[in-house]
């Protein structure tokens, strides 16, 4: 065989796996996380599943991307086995879509029409117009289009020359010799298995056997059983992703290789005792990409529609492999929220941000409990609420590091602007709600050292920090039902408040200099006063902050620390009437200096 029919197989297949991987890759990326929303919300039928995991994996070119998010979604606990299995049977469909493709390769009409649906005609051109949009292009969709008609250009392109390679050797007596021999079950099932457990990739698999067919030495025979073992082979990229994930996860990719399993080997045991009787002619008849295309679907196809209706023997035989066991059963009843924040979904953005932001309201909910049951203890003192603070700080600083870690890996990944800023306002909004909950500890750390040493706040104070405590508490509440709510009407109404509560504190130290100044009040409770109003400040600061990154995130054209100085700047009517309404609402009582000043008189 010649050396340069051999570089040149290899140049073909390089650019072939890189089209296809590209290709997958542009596709999810101009998806946006919509495919990954819709398999999450839309998997309540089986059959209604297993078309949307036909469709996902026809338009992201890989069953294996497909099952991968499937995993993913077990594992944190937002599908459950059970809805899976149909996406993931649906999945095998889908990815007979680019054995098609692929057979436009076999055209041999004189037809000028026909002729331009050749790969090797059409794929040029294609290529060239995805260039111009990728190079050219300002929009980053725009470009998005152009790498998706790049890759599948470059793909096409790879095809081809493995093609043209594979001609010379129709004459090649040991080729041919080495073809014939997987015309033997055992063989050909094995040497698809391995081709596709070593390129991780059946549709690349596919490819490079509807490639080796157009040489005419390749029979069905042997293409057969190299099919059928491309289908197990496929189901090892779910399997490896489920390393390290919950045994739900592994459940899930083991559906896969099970289902790939049965539906081989129930179809090689049938299907060749049947060729023992009956001699079957197309086994001697020449592949060709066309024919391939058309076994492989209706193979595919055929098993679902089989399997699809009893997939319920599927889900108990890998929970007898895998059996539950009394934690996960513990665990089901209560998952912990981290689940979520599963590494799979970071090939996606949309979803891994989703995710994230799942998190996020679980924080914030956290923090919120625990600024809360510091207020209350200012007027009343509860050692539970007081132990609750000390709890729910110590849980918010795990879901930091959580987020973080989480959120680090995402900043990694490959964004639109959209995304990159949605990213952005979760980094500050988990720094942001750290704080509020160190905060909250600081309360409680305070008000718990005043009583061990038997002091309170006056009559007074405790009825300003009423109000305080009150503004506070509906500024928290505004901010999450924001946050929660992507509500830019409600964010505007947060810094109005924020600077309200400003003026508030400022007020509360006003009233206590003058209690000081008359001797209502000591120095060293004035101190624990200021500490108190300084961090319930802060907490307003924090939510102001959250609810201003959240208005710049939904600004196309932002710098973050020039949105915020302009949002900051920008006092403009409504929200001088929204701050008005506020300090008429959260109004310090003046009758107690009024008496005293009446007094004096």
């Amino acid at each position: 065989m010649d050396i340069t029919i051999i570089l040149q197989m290899i140049g073909g297949l390089v650019l072939f796996l890189y089209g296809i991987q590209y290709l997958g890759d542009s596709l999810k990326k101009v998806s946006s996380g919509r495919l990954e929303k819709i398999l999450e919300t839309l998997t309540s039928n089986k059959w209604k599943a297993a078309l949307l995991g036909m469709l996902v994996t026809a338009l992201i070119q890989s069953s294996g991307a497909t099952i991968v998010m499937c995993v993913g979604f077990v594992n944190s606990g937002i599908m459950s086995l059970t809805q899976s299995v149909g996406v993931i049977l649906g999945a095998n469909i889908g990815t007979t879509i680019t054995a098609w493709l692929l057979s436009l390769s076999g055209i041999t009409s004189d037809n000028i029409i026909l002729q331009l649906f050749k790969p090797a005609n059409f794929s040029p051109i294609l290529g060239f117009i995805g260039l111009v949009m990728f190079l050219a292009a300002k929009r980053e969709r725009t470009k998005d289009i152009g790498s998706i008609l790049l890759s599948f250009a470059i793909l096409l392109i790879g095809m081809s020359s493995m093609s043209a390679a594979a001609a010379p050797l129709s004459n090649n007596e040991a080729f041919t010799s080495l073809l014939t021999a997987f015309s033997n079950p055992i063989l050909g099932l094995l040497a698809g298995l391995i081709m596709t457990a070593i390129l991780q990739s059946s549709s690349a698999s596919i490819g490079i056997l509807q490639a080796l067919s157009t040489t005419g030495t390749v029979s069905m025979g042997a293409a057969i059983p190299i099919i059928m073992g491309e289908n197990i082979g496929s189901a090892l990229t779910g399997v490896i992703s489920s390393i390290g994930a919950s045994r739900n996860a592994k459940r899930a990719a083991w559906i896969q290789m099970f289902y790939c399993i049965l539906k081989t080997f129930t179809f090689m045991i049938a299907f060749y005792s049947l060729n023992l009787l009956f001699h079957f002619p197309v086994m001697y008849q020449a592949a060709n990409p066309v024919i391939i295309a058309i076994f492989h679907s209706i193979f595919n196809i055929a098993a679902v529609v089989i399997m699809l209706p009893i997939s319920d023997i599927l889900v108990k035989m890998v929970e007898t492999v895998f059996p539950i066991t009394e934690e996960e059963t513990r665990a089901r009843e209560s998952m912990h929220t981290f689940d979520v924040l599963d590494e799979r979904f970071l090939d996606s953005p949309v979803l891994a941000l989703d995710q994230s932001k799942v998190v996020l309201m679980e924080m914030f909910r956290h923090s919120n409990e625990a600024m809360n049951d510091a207020m209350d203890l200012i007027f009343e003192y509860d050692e539970k609420k007081a132990k609750n603070v000390i709890r729910l700080e110590a849980l918010v600083d795990q879901y930091e590091d959580r987020l973080d870690s989480y959120l680090t890996l995402l900043s990694t990944r490959t964004h639109t602007e959209h995304e990159a800023n949605r990213l952005t306002m979760h980094v500050h909004s988990t720094n942001d709600l750290e704080r509020i909950s160190d905060h909250a500890l600081n309360v409680a750390s305070s008000i718990t050292k005043m009583r061990e040493e038997g002091q309170s706040f006056s009559d007074a104070a405790k009825e300003e920090l009423k109000v305080f405590t009150d503004a506070v508490r509906e500024i928290l509440d505004l901010t999450m039902r924001t946050f929660d709510d992507n509500n830019l009407e409600l964010a505007r109404s947060v810094d109005p408040l924020e600077d309200t509560i400003d003026f508030l504190n400022m007020e509360i130290k006003d009233h206590h200099a003058r209690r000081l100044q008359h001797n209502e009040c000591t120095i060293e409770m004035g101190l624990v006063l200021s500490d108190i109003t300084i961090d319930l400040e802060r907490v307003a600061d924090h939510c102001a902050n959250m609810a201003v990154y959240m208005m710049a995130t939904n600004d196309n054209n932002f710098v973050t620390h020039d949105f915020v100085q302009r949002a900051r700047e920008a006092k403009d009517n409504n929200f001088e009437i929204l701050v008005a309404g506020y300090m008429a609402k959260y109004k310090i009582p003046q009758s107690k200096f009024k008496t005293h000043m009446d007094r004096e008189d």
